[in-house]
């Protein structure tokens, strides 16, 4: 009974915290400006299936998508065990659904597969960090922090499956020994081949190895639960609704502000304006975005389902061709910044600023970097923009500040006088041809 009691308070704290951390970030991510999507629902549900839950995307490297297939079943389907763990843990009892007969022992068996293909990827991946050294993985925005927290997820799932294996060898021992507690189930197919290690331990030793190897994995989920919004990994949670919000139109198209085009439309034609929608007539505002919050709720959605894998900095033409701009660094950066802003309004109220901004991280080198040849867009796993974000720093840049590199400067100055980007006049714009 004591068991049961601190089971269930842990259990009861571990979602009482991770509720409590999943509210401080939709709190943020929902400071950001309104973004209007909800249309085209029956092709939003087929790109979420398709890209969300199919992992069409990372095909592009084979090896790394299988293998990252391994991790993700083996994350969903190794959770209907830890529904038998919970219910153990509350009520008492000792593999509660073993009533399945003939059919657990297969169930268990096809788990342990996954945990052992979950363990393997883990190792591939971690090798492939830090002994190898992906130069993705290496990028300067990838600092102390980024690193460690990929190895702490790696590690921990390794950690968690072993633990599994381990208390199934533990338990298939006992039920080998015909203790009444550990009833015979059958044959685990991953954990029958690790009891020769654990044969030599008296009975005793066998159900402390058993229930603390129980423990470990259990209060390390509970663990693991409450450190997933501090980490990249809370991608797993956002990757589907930040898919099914995702962009449908041409990527790339700037989003034109209403009440600009309105004003132009009245310009144009004056005596129209009467038709013109309410809209027409409210404060434009802000060009751009100087701030996190002057992005998109799905933007900043955007930053917080980033998995850092970097696919869109390895196939930036800037990037690879040594410009500063990095299109993970940018999505990175809005996330961190989005954190500050959380922090100093939780403490000081939704007015309080730093006097700080995404400026004080993106640098314009970064921003003019960019080709806009949407390689990020297209390469993005989880259908993260950030050529969206690039694009409106460039506006704050160029409408708010009148700061742009002096050939643009010149592109502007040459459609506003001669209704062409060069700088020959109407008359002389055929000159080229003679001769």
């Amino acid at each position: 009974m004591i068991e049961n009691f601190v089971f269930s308070l842990l259990l009861i704290l571990a979602v009482l915290l991770f509720t409590k951390n999943v509210r401080r970030i939709a709190q943020n991510i929902l400071m950001g400006k309104k973004a209007g999507i909800n249309d085209q629902k029956p092709r939003r549900w087929k790109t979420m299936a398709r890209v969300a839950i199919g992992q069409s995307k990372m095909g592009s490297r084979p090896i790394s998508a299988v293998l990252h297939i391994f991790v993700y079943v083996g994350f969903i389907v190794i959770n209907i065990e830890m529904l038998e763990i919970l219910i153990d843990g509350v009520f008492g009892t000792h593999r509660i659904l073993a009533f399945l007969g003939a059919i657990y022992p297969v169930l268990i068996s096809m788990f342990e597969i996954l945990a052992l293909l979950v363990i393997l990827a883990c190792v591939f991946f971690l090798t492939r960090r830090n002994l190898v050294k992906v130069p993705r993985f290496w990028n300067r925005e990838m600092t102390t922090w980024p690193r460690s927290d990929a190895n702490i997820i790696l590690v921990t799932e390794i950690l968690l499956m072993s633990s599994i294996l381990v208390m199934n060898a533990a338990d298939g021992l006992l039920q080998e020994r015909g203790h009444t507690y550990y009833a015979a189930m059958g044959t685990f197919l991953v954990s029958d081949m690790m009891q020769p290690w654990f044969a030599g331990m008296s009975e005793g030793a066998l159900i402390n190895l058993e229930r603390a190897t129980w423990w470990f994995h259990i209060v390390g989920v509970f663990i693991f639960l409450n450190y997933i919004p501090y980490s990249k990994h809370f991608h797993i949670f956002l990757s589907f609704p930040n898919v099914w919000y995702s962009k449908l139109g041409p990527l790339g198209k700037m989003d034109n502000m209403p009440a600009i085009t309105n004003e132009v439309k009245m310009m144009l034609d004056p005596s129209g304006a009467q038709d013109m929608p309410a809209e027409g007539e409210e404060d434009i505002g802000q060009f751009g975005a100087k701030e996190a919050t002057d992005l998109t709720w799905k933007h900043l959605m955007d930053a917080y389902t980033c998995t850092e894998c970097g696919r869109c900095t390895s196939s930036c033409p800037a990037n690879i061709t040594g410009k500063k701009l990095s299109p993970r660094k940018v999505v990175m950066d809005v996330r961190d910044r989005m954190e500050e802003i959380g922090k100093l309004v939780g403490k000081k109220g939704k007015d309080a600023t730093d006097g700080n901004s995404l400026f004080d991280r993106i640098t314009d080198e970064e921003l003019w970097a960019c080709t806009t040849c949407n390689a990020c867009t297209h390469e993005c796993p989880v259908n993260i923009d950030p050529l969206v974000v690039i694009l409106e720093l460039r506006r704050y840049l160029v409408m708010e500040k009148a700061s742009a590199p002096g050939e643009i400067n010149t592109t502007f100055s040459n459609i506003e006088n001669n209704g062409a980007p060069w700088q020959f006049s109407h008359e002389d714009r055929m000159e080229w041809a003679e001769k």
